[in-house]
This record gives structure tokens, sequence and C-alpha cells, in this order.
């Protein structure tokens, strides 16, 4: 296996001179970006943080964590790259986060540094008293105008003052990727840095094998002509894996001009100036953004080759769309968690066929389905897999279960394996609705509903209700939608009567997160407030 800290001044080594990141007026060469990580490195080494010891147990760390509380630019790549050269575990900290959430997640976490914009010192200030151990503090100058807090580094100072090192990685250095907590609160899933390499962050050969040899990575980044533009936050899974996944293949990240929201004229704009060859998207909250911009003014984009979309649904209709202005790109759909990396793939409206190593298991969990068993199963996967979560060896056992003398991730999605082999993929069981004793699975009626013309996104929850115990309800971004009549009637096309909402509430309020995932707990919110005033 291979590791981060090693492949990276390797690939920098080989090609010093071309870019290896590109953000407005800014770019960073590879030979740049090799300095500043080991750098970086360097400052976490000089204050005693590092790899302490072997983990006894799959949900342990043997490592010192630094936690980056950034929006995406280049700290947050150095964070990422810099703490795996001074063997120190990284980890990624939602910059949405109020007061409480931060400090149930760093109670969580422990870390031993906090790498932050300066805009967010004045929530830190808040938060940091009510750690148990105040860790060592770098602040990245913003624009902001924020002061420096006390005890913090000047994150361009430190650099500048600190002996660059890179020390003697391994592939089972650890990166931690908390989940969104869309779930639950969030997790600290633990990932071994050479299984993420070959796994979610895909260096791989043609045939879906993973580059294993140093030589052979090194190679084919020299010869690599991608360009990979990100616009998802890096405090996410699908933003992070997109971008350190293009420098382990040795492609520059491009950012968007704009990195604190989405703007799809910046974004497009961007990957026309720089020739971008994929573009990650986070569902249809990206893709309908750039469908606007390019109807309103058309780019060719001939470079572009892939737009990849994962951690949220794209509707058919969007895909359809993206197609038909872009006819020379793919438009491809993966589907996973955090836990698994990418479990199954699709290619436009084609459905979706397994990733090597997964399975879709019976509901019971104790079995791997055939093609065309009639069964609701659990989407599975196996290989290159996490080693658990964070202190938790009870959701570790839960959702990491061994299967036919198999270790699998069970992340909580249910599918049916059809008999042609293809995964019918029916959402999280985290967002199934029992009403009347069926179950009734919301990303399935959301794809309906989005399919709509007029509907610009919709979220399906349940509401308590005396006849069918839960009542299906339907919440819709207010605008040019058509009316309820018109919602059913386009429901009972495509689905069984039971499926359809009992009522749609409208709002001009956004219904996802930042990193585009569906805000249930808004939606939910929203429903309560009107059925029970």
């Amino acid at each position: 296996m291979l590791d981060l800290a090693t492949l990276h001044d390797a690939i920098a080594a080989a090609v010093p001179d071309r870019p290896s990141l590109l953000w407005g007026a800014r770019t960073r060469t590879w030979r740049e970006t090799a300095d500043r990580t080991r750098r970086l490195a360097g400052v976490l080494h000089a204050h005693g943080l590092g790899r302490r010891h072997d983990a006894p147990d799959p949900w342990r760390s043997p490592h010192d964590h630094l936690g980056l509380y950034l929006h995406n630019g280049p700290e947050y790549l150095e964070g990422l790259v810099g703490a795996h050269k001074a063997r120190v575990a990284p980890f990624n900290i939602n910059y949405r986060y109020v007061d409480e959430e931060l400090v149930q997640l760093c109670t969580d976490a422990r870390p031993a540094a906090l790498l932050f914009h300066a805009r967010f010192a004045a929530t830190l200030a808040r938060v940091l008293p009510k750690l148990d151990t105040r860790p060592l503090l770098l602040q990245v100058a913003d624009g902001s105008g924020a002061d420096l807090l006390p005890d913090a580094l000047d994150y361009e100072q430190a650099l500048a003052d600190a002996a660059p090192i890179t020390l003697d990685a391994s592939p089972g250095d650890l990166q931690i990727l908390y989940t969104g907590g869309t779930t639950g609160l969030p997790k600290g899933v633990l990932w071994r840095i050479g299984d993420l390499i070959a796994g979610p962050l895909a260096l791989v050969r043609r045939d879906g094998t993973p580059v294993e040899e140093l030589d052979e990575a090194v190679e084919r980044a020299v010869r690599s002509t991608a360009r990979v533009l990100v616009a998802p936050p890096m405090m996410h899974g699908a933003g992070t894996w997109s971008a350190l996944g293009a420098w382990c293949g040795g492609a520059p990240v491009v950012l968007p001009d704009r990195v604190d929201g989405l703007d799809a004229d910046d974004l497009l704009d961007t990957a026309e100036r720089h020739a971008v060859t994929r573009i990650p998207l986070v569902g249809d909250a990206f893709a309908r953004p750039l469908l606007a911009a390019l109807k309103a003014r058309p780019r060719g984009l001939p470079a572009l080759r892939t737009l990849l979309n994962s951690a949220a649904g794209l509707g058919a209709d969007v895909r359809a769309e993206l197609a038909a202005l872009l006819p020379h790109v793919r438009v491809v759909d993966v589907l996973g968690s955090s836990e698994s990396g990418f479990a199954v793939t699709r290619v436009g409206d084609a459905p979706f066929v397994p990733s090597p190593g997964t399975w879709v298991l019976s509901a019971d969990r104790t079995r791997r389905l055939s093609p065309g068993e009639d069964e609701t199963g659990w989407l599975a996967t196996g290989g290159r897999l996490p080693l658990g979560y964070l202190g938790d060896p009870a959701r570790t056992a839960a959702t990491f279960p061994v299967v036919a003398g198999r270790r699998v991730v069970v992340a909580g999605d249910r599918a049916r394996l059809c008999a042609d082999g293809t995964v019918e993929v029916l959402g999280r069981e985290a967002t199934t609705i029992n009403t009347g004793g069926e179950k009734v699975f919301a990303e399935e009626v959301e794809g309906v509903l989005r399919a709509v013309p007029g509907v610009a996104d919709a979220l399906v929850v349940g509401r308590p209700s005396e006849r069918w115990g839960t009542e299906i309800v339907a919440v819709l971004r207010a605008g040019a939608e058509p009316g309820d009549a018109a919602l059913r009637d386009a429901c009972a096309a495509r689905l069984a009567r039971y499926k359809i909402p009992k009522a749609f509430v409208r709002t001009d309020a956004g219904l996802r997160l930042p990193n585009g995932k569906a805000d249930y707990a808004a939606a939910r919110a929203l429903v309560d407030r009107i059925t029970f005033g």
C-alpha cells in the first residue's frame, strides 16, 4: 500500500514546476506545495505531535489529531498532507456548527492542534475554555480582520520559521472523516490512508485493481493531463476525496474564486478558464444552479470530460438536461458513504452497477442475495474499509459485521439486487417512513417530485397521523411549482397510492446543508411548526 506523505513528495520531485493548485490569481507548484506541507509537518513535530503508539483496538487512534476548521483553500489541502508528513491524523470540522456542536465534536476528536480561518476565531474563543485541554492553534489570515487569538500562531509566520521535515510515514497511518451527523451525532470514521488511496481516492488501474507501487503511481502522475475543479466543501468527504484523489493522481486542484458558497457562474467560468477535465457535484443542489447558468450563458467547456456526482441524488431530468447541453461529457453517479467509499455507480440513465466488492445482503444481514431474489436488502461493501468509529466499539461492531466470513460495511442504504445484476437503490433506512404498516423510502418519493416541471427541490418526511400512525408530507421549495392536485397526479403516475404525500408544504428557505445533502431536520421542524403550531 501507499501512504500520502511519501506519494506527495515523490510526485513533487517528478514534476516540481507543474501547478498543484490554482485559485484565482494564485498558482502553487508541486515544489512549493511540498515545501509548505513539510514545513507544517515541522511545526507540528516541533510541538511534540505525531504518532504515539500502536492502537490495540480498531476504534482507537494511535495519533495526535489535527482539526481542520477552514473553508476550501490551499491551507485545507496543506493541512491534510502536512499532518501525514508529521504522522498526525487530520480530521474535518464543519464550519457551520454552533458552539455546543463544536464542543461535542472536539470532545470526541480530542484535537492536539487546530488549523482555522481567522473568521472562526471568535467562535473558538468561546469553545476552547470548555475543552479539557487547549490545543496548538494555527490561525490563517483570511481578510476578515480578526485578531490573532491568545497563544495562537500566525500560520504563514509559523511556516516561515519552521524547518521542513517528512517523517517515515506508513500506509497504516490514519485519516479521520467525521460524518455529517444526518443520522445522529457525527462519528469519526478511522481510515488507514493506504486503504483510502486504493479505495475512495481511486488510485486504481483501468481494471479496478489498486496501484500499490510508488514508481507506477509517480509514472501515472507524470502522464496525467487531468484538472479537477473542487467546489464541494472539503469539510465533507465529497470535497476532501475529490481534492486528494486529484493530487494522488498528479492532477492540479482548481478552486472557484468563491469558496464560502456556490456561485454557478463563477464555477463554470473557472472551469472554462483553467480547462478543467472533471467537476464533482453534490446532487441537485449543485447541478440545478449549474444548469440554469449554462442555459443563461452557454459554455462549450471542451476540456471537460466528467461530471461526477456523489453524496446526494441527481434527478433524471437534471441528468438528461446536462447530457443535452454538454453532449461530450459523461455524467456519472456514485453512491456510497463516509464508511464505504463508492458502493454503486451509474453512467447517464443506466441502472446502478455494484462496484467491485459490493454485495446486497438479506434483510436480516446474514447472507448475500443472488441476482433476482425479490427481497429488500442492504448495500454492503467489502475490501478496502475503515477500521471503525473513533472511540465507539458498539457502533463499530454494528456497522462492520462479518458476513460469510468477510468483513463488510453496512452503512444503512436499502437496495434490491435485480436479475441482471444491477442494483435498485431505495434509500437510507434512517429516512424510511412507516405509514399504515407500509415502508416508504423518502428518496424514492423525492425523486418523483423533483422530476415534476416547476419543482426546484423537495424533501419528504413523516408526521403523526391518527389514521396511519405516520403520514407522508412533502416539503417543497417555494416558486412556480404546480398545485397540490397536479403534484398528487404526478406521484400517482409513478408511485403506489400509499407513497403519495398527504400534504405539500412550501418554503422559501433552503432544503440543503452546505455539502448539498438533504436537511431533514429543517424540513421536519417546518412541518412540526405547521402541524403543532
